[in-house]
């Protein structure tokens, strides 16, 4: 398992939940109606923009997918070194 750390950007997410439609593990809408970042392993479960995750190959190509589906690009990925990896810079 490898280890990314995604993040929504909460002022470019307009509630579009083509995310959550994807990826409803990994993502969620709050009060706001703006994606936030589930994760089952972490023992606090607070709404958050924010998260490191571990998953499987196939996990990340799932979570790629959700963050391609994303109209306006709100959602990003990074390695465990730091490197962004979508949206591609």
């Amino acid at each position: 398992m490898k280890k990314y750390r995604v993040r929504v950007d909460e002022d470019l997410c307009i509630g579009a939940a083509s995310c959550v439609t994807v990826a409803p593990d990994v993502f969620a809408l709050n009060d706001e109606n703006k994606a936030v970042v589930l994760d089952d392993t972490a023992e606090d479960q607070a709404e958050t923009y924010e998260r490191w995750l571990e998953l499987e190959d196939d996990a990340y190509e799932n979570l790629l997918l959700s963050a391609q589906s994303c109209p306006t690009l709100a959602i990003f990925i990074y390695n465990e070194e730091g490197e962004q990896l979508f949206p591609e810079m």
